[in-house]
């Protein structure tokens, strides 16, 4: 979109998982937004979903999870923990009136560099038409 700023975008990373692809996707020149800040942290299930309508009620446009999925050295029930995180969150979001669709999760490993960057290029895109 000429002339209009990137989307702002919030991504929870998790230290063994996602980051590492996220890395890889920033050390292989691929392209996405570059409204992309990235937190991390040591598992997908520590993401509060208080963050997620904080960081949108302050001005981030969007909020991706780049979750562990099942792949989580800390807890077997890590993927189902996330779902509820985003749940949770999207009962917020539609609480004080965000629309659902700002908030995006997906499972990242830490050789997903493509398919991070075109999860995030997707993302922003929907987040620029909404």
């Amino acid at each position: 979109m000429p002339g209009q700023a990137a989307p702002r975008v919030l991504v929870f990373s998790t230290n063994a998982i996602s980051d590492p692809g996220i890395d890889l996707a920033g050390s292989s020149h691929l392209h996405y937004s570059p409204g992309v800040v990235v937190i991390s942290l040591p598992c997908t299930s520590g993401i509060k979903p208080g963050w997620i309508l904080y960081a949108l009620q302050r001005g981030f446009d969007g909020v991706f999870i780049a979750a562990d999925g099942e792949e989580c050295g800390f807890l077997p029930d890590c993927a189902a923990r996330s779902a509820k995180i985003a749940g949770d969150a999207q009962a917020l979001m539609a609480k004080a009136g965000i629309d659902g669709r700002r908030l995006k999760m997906a499972a990242i490993c830490s050789v997903c560099a493509e398919p991070f960057a075109r999860h995030v290029r997707e993302f922003t895109a929907s987040l620029g038409s909404l």
